[in-house]
């Protein structure tokens, strides 16, 4: 079994790879072997509870309901079913995601492709965290996917996707796929209070996931004592290392949360999401009791915070100070934002600031009009649709998960139900948010079935229209007054249809 995965592994060449490449993958095949042998030895690999039959949501008719009662007001009764329907359909789709092992362990596949990606299963089982405190069954479920993303982390923190055999699908570097399952980690705890989800797996990845942003935090190993990092991506049709970079202190990503290559590789969305999800690690490692790793966290998150305010703030003519979207620390910032999470928009979200804070209202005002290169506008069934979409998709392409990543960043109730009536005319007629769609024709979408998007809008419903508390964040970084107070040492330029900063 142990060589069968780890052959696997070995022998997974895409198209366009090199000799290097595949020594990585050889590399990481012997790792497989060891890990999952010692997993076997030496009980890493925990008993785990038991395969639950069990896949009902509590209350989940009454929640349906009190959806169409909910918006009475808003909506007609034709609506009122539709988003019933919707909703259903989302808050069960996990479930049907989610595949038991044998080990214990469950596998979330990210829909119509059959892989499971770090960032999309912890997003994908978020909505269970609103039941998992009171209900055993739902909370080991959501137990077995941490542990089998754990062991994902510990075979390979480079990779941002896994085979349900635990053989690396795709090998991009995405801060992301790290910052995202102990996000999960930390929020089931504080949801359950469950400690056991601390297992020897989890551990193992908390300190693999540590080492690699400290390795990469000096990429290219500019400091006394470091070395440059083995880490490198080739393709047919990407690179990983495309831009020099200056060290800032922030740590440095080669794919943003779309897969596509990064232009500037600090993109500051996931550097924001990092230090959150640091905070969260560093508050976990004191609790199990490895307090040289919590700071080595806590340090690690205190620097990337610094370099987020001096670097990745940039003095715009039109909206003030607003966040870049991705910089190179050698005084260039690429100004939009893509839909995929983390994005700008979602800053909240992950609890870094509150929606009301100044630079984020301005940053979001920015990227939720047409001076942000990917925010799009169209008419369907005299709807008007707007929001944001990506270079992942062509064109004109709106993304369901940005719509719902809106109506969840706002305390205003008129746009959330903006928000909520252009997402059921984006229903192409199976009633489910997909990829992207056209935004004068929501008929026209990319990916037949996307986890994520479903997952996202039945937390928007839970939380934006049913009034749900929602999940618990990590605590906000505390702010250093210094750099807070120092000028931006960018300027905003116009170049093309995008947008960069220039040096002073």
């Amino acid at each position: 079994m142990l060589l069968f995965a780890a052959s696997a592994i070995a022998e997974d060449k895409p198209s366009g790879d090199n000799t290097a490449a595949q020594g990585v993958r050889l590399r990481v095949a012997w790792l497989a072997i060891q890990f999952l042998a010692a997993a076997t030895i030496s009980g890493l690999a925990t008993d785990m509870p038991p395969p639950s039959d069990d896949k009902q949501i509590p209350r989940l008719e009454q929640m349906v309901a009190e959806a169409g009662r909910a918006t009475a007001t808003y909506l007609n009764y034709a609506e009122r079913q539709q988003l019933m329907t919707m909703f259903r359909l989302a808050l069960t789709d996990t479930d049907r995601q989610l595949l038991m092992a044998e080990d214990g362990t469950a596998y979330v596949k990210t829909g119509d492709i059959p892989a499971e990606w770090l960032r999309d299963s912890s997003a994908q089982v978020r909505p269970l965290l609103y039941f998992a405190g009171e209900n055993k069954a739902i909370a080991n479920r959501v137990k077995a996917v941490i542990e089998r993303q754990a062991m994902y982390i510990a075979l390979d923190p480079y990779a941002n996707a896994f085979r349900d055999d635990f053989t690396v699908w795709e090998r991009k570097f995405e801060l992301d796929s790290l910052s995202f399952p102990i996000l999960l980690i930390w929020t089931y705890w504080k949801v359950t209070g469950d400690s056991t989800v601390f297992t020897p797996s989890v551990k193992m990845a908390f300190s693999r996931a540590v080492e690699t942003m400290l390795t990469e935090q000096d990429h290219d190993g500019v400091l006394p004592g470091h070395q440059r990092s083995g880490y490198h991506f080739k393709s047919d049709t990407q690179s990983s290392e495309k831009m020099p970079v200056g060290y800032t202190g922030m740590i440095w990503v080669a794919f943003r949360p779309s897969d596509d290559e990064c232009l500037y590789n600090f993109p500051i969305p996931v550097e924001i999401q990092a230090v959150q999800a640091l905070n969260a690690l560093a508050e976990m490692e004191r609790f199990i009791g490895r307090r040289d790793t919590a700071k080595r966290a806590e340090t690690l998150g205190e620097q990337v915070n610094a370099g987020i305010e001096q670097y990745g703030i940039v003095d715009t003519p039109d909206y003030g100070r607003v966040y870049a979207y991705e910089v190179d620390g050698l005084g260039h910032a690429n100004l939009m934002d893509d839909a995929n999470i983390p994005s700008l928009l979602s800053i909240p979200y992950f609890g870094y600031v509150s929606e009301i804070d100044e630079i984020y209202m301005a940053t979001r005002r920015f990227i939720l009009s047409s001076s942000n290169p990917y925010f799009y506008e169209g008419t369907f069934k005299g709807e008007k649709i707007s929001g944001i979409g990506s270079p992942h998709t062509p064109a004109g392409m709106i993304w369901p998960l940005a719509q719902e990543m809106q109506g969840m960043t706002t305390n205003q109730k008129d746009e959330q139900i903006r928000v909520l009536r252009m997402l059921l005319a984006s229903d192409p007629g199976d009633h489910q948010p997909h990829e992207s769609y056209a935004a004068n024709n929501p008929k026209h979408f990319t990916r037949k079935d996307f986890g994520w998007a479903k997952a996202q809008f039945a937390e928007f419903v839970l939380r934006s229209i049913l009034g749900r508390r929602p999940l618990p964040v990590p605590p906000k970084p505390e702010r250093d007054t210094y750099v807070k107070n120092l000028p931006s040492q960018l300027t905003f330029s116009q170049v093309g249809g995008g947008f960069n900063a220039a040096p002073r």
